[in-house]
């Protein structure tokens, strides 16, 4: 699970690993339904950002990022993602491999 730091009442830094992209991925597998939208969401926005610079929160698609944590980051005023570029190019290739399946279960 990625370390949150908390700073003071209103801000954290989160750091996230290779393996917590693996587990974002791993976890988003096994539960298609409930995270499709955020697959396509993850896969189709990416490269708008060049990868390394994705905001999960652009685009309403945090809520399997959120799991991973185990902390809301919306309840600080601010917050930073530290991780290296290994864990967003991970992220984008599984995402990459769900797309296609979590694209069919998008519900419209």
């Amino acid at each position: 699970m990625a370390r949150v730091d908390i700073l003071d009442e209103k801000t954290i830094r989160i750091h996230a690993s290779l393996e917590d992209a693996v587990t974002m991925v791993q976890t988003a597998a096994r539960h298609i339904d409930e995270y499709a939208s955020e697959i396509v969401t993850i896969y189709e926005k990416m490269p708008e950002f060049q990868y390394t610079y994705f905001c999960f929160y652009a685009y309403d698609s945090a809520r399997l990022f959120e799991r991973m944590l185990g902390v809301d980051p919306k309840a600080y005023t601010s917050f930073s993602l530290d991780a290296p570029d290994a864990f967003f190019h991970a992220l984008y290739g599984g995402m990459a491999g769900l797309y296609e399946e979590a694209k069919k279960r998008v519900r419209k």
